[in-house]
């Protein structure tokens, strides 16, 4: 099998012209061609009107090596990878010993899953609830200001990406190939078959609740224990006489202890007690930078219009995304972040008295607004009190939050201003054309009461420049809605890159966003995957060893 990229082809191109792409490309005659099928479709609308939709393509064809060899100078094809996924452990028929998983988010969910495929019957534990009543929950503070601290946007079965896009793309590095297995596991578990070729796949809110629910199924059958409603007080950690530190299992809320010397920390970005619960157990870690910013709402229209032409609402492009990045004069960045095609923004607190946005869509992407974060980079040594303290940042991030909170009046609505007024330095006091989606409601105010002043000074001088990007990007009754401050992990827990475990704890495998090793559903999955490899090889490295 070769593959064969970057074949361009007209957006209306007609069903044939992708066939005889590949036999042009290629230099063969049709009878040559044995198979073939799109291992990947993007479309690249960056000198609209002109869209071409750009395939990948994995092809059969008669004597590889002598197409190989006759088109030696084209660096667009190549042999195949392979991309199966293959275990790198398998535990004895014998095992009794249970890795305990803490958190059920993308991370915690694909740890345990390859933990599971492999023998290892893991016990994963969640504060949340099951991702249905933890819906309802959300629901509750979307729409009566109602705020369960342990089940809500944040805490709970699937994590925070539950209630996002559902989106599956990623930066990190893949060699190995990992984001396919993610994918095709998602797939298993129900997801549209499409996010194993499109360049920029999703799955939506609504149909990634039933992929969790099936994921959770899959689990359960290989032997693998979920627990809801269960929040870890402490971990417990022996020193040994040569002072090395060791992971001796988990004491709950409810006064339950489990042991177990391999245990791995999933809990996402906000388990901000338990960060803090394992800083005074002297586990090592240090403030990382994130971002903050607001949430920023447009017409969709207005988003197709700029980025599709005359292709705009064309049903194979779909609702228009971008991506905006600005280096300001102070030296701050700002940039979109979980760009939210027709969809809405959330409440997406998990603490009382604090407000925090984030955007969602479902798989259709048919509500009438465009969302992104509008966010500004944060230096820990600059912007945090209290630095190198490694919590920090998570006080800077309640600050803000706190101040949001105040700002839209104490009944978690969300402080709001019109882009015109913002940019003007003055208090919104009335909406123009943009409705807000956030619910449960909004207050029109001056976001400088709840924003720092290096934010609203990158911001104002950033909007008019994506507006050259992206004609009306800064019409004056864009709504922008604050605070969006869960970016990523405000800290990072070290850990050695070899065996995936903590710098100083043996047997704890700080893993995903939270721990600050990834930012989104499919990096969080992967690491969770790598994180599941270390320790199987780590439990079956030596035959009745239990411990190292």
């Amino acid at each position: 099998m070769l593959r064969l990229t970057d074949i361009r082809l007209p957006l209306e191109h007609d069903e044939a012209a992708l066939k005889a792409a590949l036999l042009d490309r290629l230099g063969i005659a049709a009878e040559s061609l044995e198979d073939f099928h799109v291992f990947r479709r993007a479309h690249d609308a960056r000198n609209a009107p002109r869209i071409f939709f750009v395939y990948t393509v994995d092809v059969a064809v008669k004597d590889e090596a002598a197409v190989l060899r006759r088109c030696a100078a084209d660096a667009h094809l190549m042999p195949a990878p392979d991309m199966r996924y293959r275990h790198v452990a398998q535990a004895r028929a014998d095992e009794t010993r249970r890795p305990v998983i803490i958190g059920t988010g993308p991370c915690g969910l694909f740890a345990g899953l390859l933990l599971a495929q492999m023998g290892f019957r893991p016990i994963l534990l969640e504060r949340g609830k099951i991702v249905r009543e933890r819906a309802e929950d959300t629901w509750g503070l979307w729409r009566q200001g109602k705020l369960n601290p342990e089940s809500n946007v944040q805490f709970g079965e699937g994590g925070a990406g539950t209630f996002s896009d559902g989106k599956l793309s990623s930066q990190v590095r893949d060699p190995r190939h990992l984001g396919r297995k993610v994918l095709e596991e998602f797939v298993r578990a129900g997801a549209p078959e499409n996010i194993l070729f499109v360049g920029k796949p999703h799955i939506g809110t609504f149909r990634l609740v039933k992929v969790v629910e099936n994921l959770r199924a899959a689990l359960c059958a290989l032997g693998a224990e979920i627990r809801f409603g269960c929040r870890v007080e402490e971990l417990l950690i022996d020193t040994r006489a040569d002072g090395r530190r060791q992971v001796r299992g988990v004491r709950l809320t409810n006064g339950e202890t489990l042991h177990g010397e391999h245990v791995v920390l999933a809990v996402g970005h906000s388990a901000r007690d338990t960060f803090a619960m394992l800083h005074e157990k002297g586990v090592v870690m240090e403030p990382k930078p994130f971002s903050i910013g607001v949430r920023i709402e447009h017409p969709q229209s207005l988003i197709d219009q700029a980025r599709f032409g005359r292709f705009a609402g064309h049903p194979l492009l779909g609702a228009a995304d971008y991506k905006l990045v600005h280096k300001a004069r102070n030296g701050r960045t700002a940039y979109s972040f979980c760009m939210c095609p027709g969809g809405q923004v959330v409440a997406a607190t998990s603490e009382p008295g604090r407000v925090v946005t984030n955007g969602m869509s479902q798989y259709s992407r048919a509500e009438r607004n465009a969302n992104s974060g509008m966010v500004v980079d944060v230096f820990p040594n600059q912007d945090f009190p209290g630095y190198p303290h490694p919590l920090s940042g998570i006080e800077f991030q309640r600050h803000w939050e706190g101040k949001a909170f105040e700002a839209g009046g104490y009944a978690y609505q969300a402080p709001a201003q019109l882009v015109g007024d913002f940019l003007a330095g003055r208090p919104s006091v009335r909406l123009g054309t943009v409705l807000p989606s956030y619910r449960p409601g909004i207050r029109l105010t001056d976001l400088a009461l709840c924003l720092p002043g290096f934010v609203l000074e990158t911001l104002r001088e950033a909007l008019p420049v994506f507006a050259r990007r992206i004609r009306g990007y800064d019409m004056a009754d864009a709504l922008m809605t604050g605070v969006e401050t869960r970016t990523s992990s405000p800290l990072r827990i070290r850990r050695d890159s070899q065996s995936m475990q903590s710098e100083n704890t043996r047997g704890l495998y700080p893993a995903g966003e939270g721990a600050g090793y990834a930012g989104g559903i499919l990096s969080a999955a992967m690491d969770g995957i790598r994180v599941a490899e270390a320790l199987a090889l780590q439990m079956t490295k030596a035959e009745g060893s239990h411990s190292s």
